[in-house]
């Protein structure tokens, strides 16, 4: 989207580099990810830079809204409430798609918003190997705010190590090791020197969680960096967790769990921007559109994009059960913005913001990038595709 960028990257492209910068890549951490990493990164001018961050202030004043807490709480219930909950989400991540404005232009369309980490550490280690390998000029970055790589990481270690030996914070999820994420986990141990757990190997004295070091000690757990989606959590009935989420325990969860579902779909309805497709509570409906073509029917809380249904049909929409957990949204139409050596690719960029406990607001520190040449973002779509797949975007 950057002609001049485009057109160099292309022509210096080989597949030879690509394999060095993959090679590196994996070599970092003696790991393969679950996914694919593109060819390429995303170059994004200067006018979609500055739509971009003015939908994500638009967003922000929903959720700066003083009472955010009590317009979000019919999301949580008593099934998945944790208690000490902090008086703000601590990660914050919008997505948006690059779509086909009114007037033919490239604008971005919200698609969805979390109150949940992302990748932080392994998007800036990727970036960094996207400049290694590839001809990026220094006047296109994918830190925001005036971060630099430093400052960058030392904001991440305060926010979830703070005044903690690392050997007291831990990582967890449901067997991480086999997540598609993990390498995201590994970069962040590496960087930090915590350690990443399954939920399984936690154990509970009391108030107080542990888990067992290499010696075989039960180590104190003071912090908890919570990867873990509940949707996963919930539908794994055999997984053998010996505390519970709402016990009442002597910890600070970095990444309150509350957050994953007040700031989340459920968020989408109350905010009114040109950059967010019309989204309505699926009980809140008075009549059901005629144009169903034009919407995309999703469930408030799924994994990875389970149970969204593209093609909505009146049939889709009768046999939802609960109705106040669906939200029907506006289709919105990706436009292709990156030429390759074959078909244009579509893209999906997300915003990665912090919100350090003495910060007023979100801040917007990194990114990441989706390419698809699928009906949707994802690997399902992309099959026996090239130049698709996870990326990282470079902002002028």
């Amino acid at each position: 989207m950057i002609p001049d960028i485009r057109d160099r990257y292309n022509k210096h492209f080989s597949q030879e580099r690509y394999q060095a910068f993959l090679k590196d890549l994996y070599s970092q951490f003696d790991h393969v990810p679950g996914f694919r990493i593109a060819e390429t990164p995303v170059f994004i001018p200067g006018y979609l830079s500055d739509k971009i961050f003015q939908a994500c202030n638009e967003i922000k004043k929903v959720i700066l809204r003083p009472d955010f807490k009590q317009l979000t709480e019919p999301s949580l219930s008593d099934e998945y409430r944790v208690p000490n909950e902090d008086a703000h989400t601590t990660f914050l991540q919008m997505d948006f798609g690059l779509c086909e404005g009114k007037n033919g232009d490239i604008v971005p369309k919200l698609i969805e918003v979390q109150g949940f980490p992302s990748l932080y550490f392994y998007q800036h280690i990727v970036a960094g190997l996207y400049r290694k390998h590839f001809d990026i000029p220094e006047y296109v970055h994918h830190l925001f705010n005036g971060y630099t790589p430093q400052t960058y990481v030392e904001t991440l270690k305060n926010i979830i190590v703070g005044d903690e030996d690392p050997a007291n914070v831990v990582l967890i999820d449901v067997e991480p090791f086999k997540q598609n994420t993990q390498i995201d986990f590994l970069a962040t141990a590496k960087v930090l020197g915590i350690k990443i757990s399954c939920v399984t190997d936690i154990l509970k004295h009391g108030d107080k969680l542990f888990y067992k070091n290499e010696k075989g000690n039960e180590i104190q757990i003071k912090r908890i960096y919570n990867r873990v989606i509940f949707d996963e959590l919930l539908a794994r009935k055999d997984l053998d967790i010996k505390f519970n989420f709402t016990d009442d325990l002597d910890l600070k969860w970095i990444g309150h769990p509350n957050w994953f579902f007040r700031i989340s779909k459920y968020t989408m309805p109350f905010i009114e921007s040109d950059f967010v497709p019309k989204t309505v509570f699926l009980d809140q409906i008075d009549s059901i559109p005629q144009d169903l073509e034009n919407y995309v029917l999703k469930p408030l809380y799924s994994f990875s994009g389970a149970g969204v249904v593209f093609h909505v049909t009146r049939a889709d929409i009768d046999k939802v059960a609960d109705k106040s957990k669906y939200i029907l949204q506006e289709k919105v139409k990706y436009v292709p913005v990156i030429r390759t050596p074959e078909e244009p690719v579509k893209v999906e960029v997300r915003i990665m913001l912090l919100w350090p406990d003495d910060a007023k607001e979100p801040i917007i520190v990194n990114n990441l990038a989706r390419l698809s040449k699928g009906e949707m973002i994802g690997v399902k779509f992309n099959k026996d595709k090239t130049w698709v797949g996870g990326s990282v975007g470079f902002y002028e």
